[in-house]
């Protein structure tokens, strides 16, 4: 199996196929499928649930970090406390007597 490494300013990048890599300047999670010396093949899924395959150069990419099961389970929990708020803020509109106009 074929492995890259780049060392860029004291960082050494070891990538495998199965690695999860972003480009560095942004955009979406992109899994390594295969490694070449300078070059690494990677897909990713569109917005659309298109997949996409791209051969880029090492330099333009970085591992991308994973969250940790604490801050996965931490934002689920926010998640589910925001649409607990909205929910009760609609029922305490239904609870609500509604006000009839007497003229």
């Amino acid at each position: 199996m074929l492995r890259a490494s780049i060392n860029l300013k004291e960082e050494i990048m070891d990538l495998k196929p199965g690695d999860v890599v972003m480009l560095k300047s942004g955009g979406h999670p992109m899994t390594v499928a295969e490694v070449h010396d300078e070059t690494v093949a990677c897909l990713w899924m569109g917005n659309e649930g298109d997949l996409f395959r791209e051969t880029l150069p090492l330099a333009v990419l970085e591992i991308a970090e994973a969250l940790s099961e604490d801050e996965d389970e931490s934002e689920e929990d926010e998640e589910e406390e925001e649409e607990e708020d909205s929910d009760e803020d609609e029922d305490h509109d239904e609870d609500e007597p509604k006000k009839s106009k007497t003229a």
